[in-house]
């Protein structure tokens, strides 16, 4: 990772670097040429372009003498301007006008003068261009004498001075592209450091973050799957405890009566036979709310939703621990909010669930109180869109430290009582299981009254069968 973050700044570096270097080379070079061919050093650039226009004009130098007559004889006369100096603007100096074969065509201190240069003296002159060919010279008295080899000669220097600039320059690049390449592969290192220490085991590993970037995100996430991890080992470590802790005390008591009953202590009798079923049963109910557990967490619980009257559904399986309740001097109703029509449900394992809360809500009730089984409905812009099912008891409440953990497995707020009356501590998870996968919920609270609630959320999925003309046109 470190090498390939190091070659790609490498890369970035060592092309922008030669673009510049290549960049600067062919505009120093256009540059030159300009300021020492085409008069930016003697000042007449600016009458080599109207000389240029002239022949361009004319295709000859004839009558280029009132060319040079009609020029002012001072700077920023006509032609000039702030871009650089006219054609008149070095007229108080001696300029010579020479055609392509050398001949003097105009002389601006001897106008009258004539003969011609030699190719030494026209080596230092400025030349006049016109269709891609060479028309003329301009002779400022006051040019330099600057050859092709002298160009190139400026121009390999200022090359080289590009070149040096640019290896300078790369250098501190790649020097500050190591030192953000190791800050920024830090924290990359630590949480791959963190990442192994994990995979070995080690699930309390966390990494710091710093910032909002997508590194602090990434640790985040870390973080969070790191803590996941771990209470998932935790939880499964104490379930793995508590189902050997449930197992082993039915199995304990259905131990101690065979033996008696193999000793001879006890007779064969069906009320000593009695215990040994009963324990029998609470490990068949055990292994039988383990499995269905199993299923929804693995996404493999069929579900068979049919339409189900749900008000006739809780009456019947109020009905059911009706007598549990009288024995235990327990009042228990049904309230029933309005009238809905047959819901698309699964009616056994909403029946199941109502089933696990109203033996919760009786194992915690004490005798004397009450149990209220509620339905109603939850709208929304006008319209029903979930079922609420609550039981209600008026027992001691839950605990304020057991709320957030009363639909873990295993969990009991009072262990021994909930044991002793033959409970597997797995009713209140499995109905939120159950709940879940309805695509509901299941939540439980202490009522403004006294007492817990228990409420139970389901989609208001209609069986249109069921409706009449008039509710299917709302």
């Amino acid at each position: 990772m470190r090498l390939r973050l190091m070659l790609s700044f490498a890369l970035i570096v060592v092309v922008s670097v030669a673009a510049v270097v290549l960049i600067v080379r062919q505009g120093a070079a256009v540059e030159v040429r300009t300021f020492m061919f085409r008069g930016g050093a003697t000042g007449t650039s600016g009458l080599v372009t109207a000389l240029e226009a002239y022949y361009q004009e004319h295709q000859s130098w004839q009558g280029v003498e009132s060319f040079f007559t009609s020029m002012p004889g001072r700077r920023g006369g006509p032609g000039g301007g702030p871009g650089g100096p006219g054609p008149g603007a070095m007229m108080n100096q001696r300029l010579r006008l020479v055609d392509a074969s050398g001949n003097l065509v105009y002389d601006t201190t001897n106008p009258s003068a004539g003969g011609s240069l030699s190719q030494e003296q026209l080596q230092s002159a400025i030349p006049l261009q016109s269709g891609g060919k060479t028309v003329g010279y301009l002779l400022p008295d006051e040019g330099a004498a600057f050859t092709v080899g002298d160009e190139r000669a400026l121009v390999s220097r200022l090359s080289q001075a590009a070149i040096s600039a640019g290896l300078i320059g790369a250098g501190l690049s790649l020097v500050l592209a190591l030192v953000l390449a190791y800050r920024l592969l830090r924290p990359v290192r630590a949480l791959t450091t963190a990442a192994r220490r994990l995979a070995s085991g080690d699930l309390s590993q966390r990494v710091k973050i710093a910032g909002d970037d997508e590194l602090a995100v990434l640790g985040h996430t870390f973080n969070q799957m790191a803590e996941s991890l771990q209470q998932a080992e935790a939880t499964r470590r104490a379930m793995t405890a508590d189902i050997a802790h449930e197992l082993r005390n039915p199995l304990a008591v259905q131990r101690a009566n065979l033996e008696a009953l193999q000793d001879g202590i006890y007779p064969p009798t069906p009320e000593n036979l009695t215990p040994i079923l009963e324990q029998n049963q609470l490990l068949t109910r055990l292994v039988e709310d383990l499995r269905t557990l199993a299923l929804a967490d693995s996404g493999e619980l069929k579900l068979e939703q049919h339409p189900t009257n749900l008000p006739r559904l809780v009456r019947r399986v109020v009905e059911r621990f009706m007598t549990q309740a009288n024995t235990n001097q327990i009042h228990l109703e049904v309230v029933s909010g309005a009238a809905m029509p047959a819901l698309l449900l699964d009616a056994g394992r909403v029946e199941q669930i109502i089933g696990n809360l109203l033996s919760n809500a009786l194992r915690h009730t004490p005798p004397g109180g009450q149990i209220e089984v509620k339905i109603d409905l939850q709208d929304s812009a006008q319209r029903p869109t979930t079922v609420l099912v609550s039981v209600h008891d008026s027992g001691a409440g839950i605990p304020a430290e057991a709320l957030a953990h009363i639909f873990e497995r295993f969990y009991r707020a009072d262990r021994s009582r909930s044991r002793s009356q033959g409970g597997t501590g797995l009713g209140l998870a499995i109905a939120r299981r159950l709940a879940e996968a309805l695509d509901g919920h299941l939540a439980a609270a202490n009522h403004p009254d006294g007492g817990a609630v228990f409420t139970l959320y389901l989609p208001y999925r209609i069986d249109q069968h069921s409706l009449s003309a008039k509710e299917k046109i709302l």
